[in-house]
């Protein structure tokens, strides 16, 4: 019953069907970012395999970190950062192109130079919840691959009353449901 209305648990996004066997590349298979989307891989039923010319492929290209000031205390340091996460990486499915994107986290934080030790220790933490949120965002746009690549104009059968079937663009249905000013006047 729950799942007629479209309910589905966070984090668990509806891929593809030839997405559900993926090659991961990265390049530094030991980072906490190739654990992270190793982890949502796994969470949404996706199994890694090894890489071949059949096979979809997701490649994780680089990542980075920058940072801004926002705001400075009264002593010129620097009281408010900004934490820029920015990961680039590919997606390859087996007939289509091969799609690069990138993905970008935001996240600000408080830099009091009195408690120096408690803030690198959450520096670290806001660091990690970015690479998870930059995971997580990864398997959203892994998501979406089959709605980019449907074709502009699609076509469809119809079927007439005297049984002969007709193609259709969805523009021509389109056009001939819209009101005309021709059949007004």
């Amino acid at each position: 019953m729950v799942s007629a209305c479209g309910f589905h648990l966070r984090g668990n996004y509806l891929l593809p069907e030839e997405l559900h066997d993926i090659s991961l590349t990265s390049f530094d298979q030991y980072s906490d970012l190739t654990r992270n989307v190793q982890k949502q891989l796994r969470m949404n039923g996706i199994r890694q395999v090894a890489p071949t010319t059949v096979t979809p492929s997701l490649d994780l290209i680089s990542e980075s970190l920058g940072e801004r000031t926002l705001s400075l205390y009264q002593n010129s340091r620097a009281a408010e950062k900004e934490l820029t996460y920015t990961v680039r990486y590919s997606v390859l499915i087996p007939e289509h192109d091969i799609k690069t994107y990138t993905t970008t986290v935001n996240r600000n934080y408080l830099d009091n130079p009195l408690t120096a030790l408690a803030k690198s220790v959450e520096r670290d933490m806001i660091e990690d919840e970015m690479r998870a949120q930059a995971a997580e965002q990864i398997l959203r746009q892994m998501a979406r691959l089959k709605a980019d690549d449907q074709p502009a104009e699609s076509t469809d059968t119809i079927t007439n009353n005297d049984e002969s079937e007709t193609k259709v663009s969805t523009q021509e249905v389109i056009k001939t449901m819209s009101p005309s000013t021709e059949n007004n006047q």
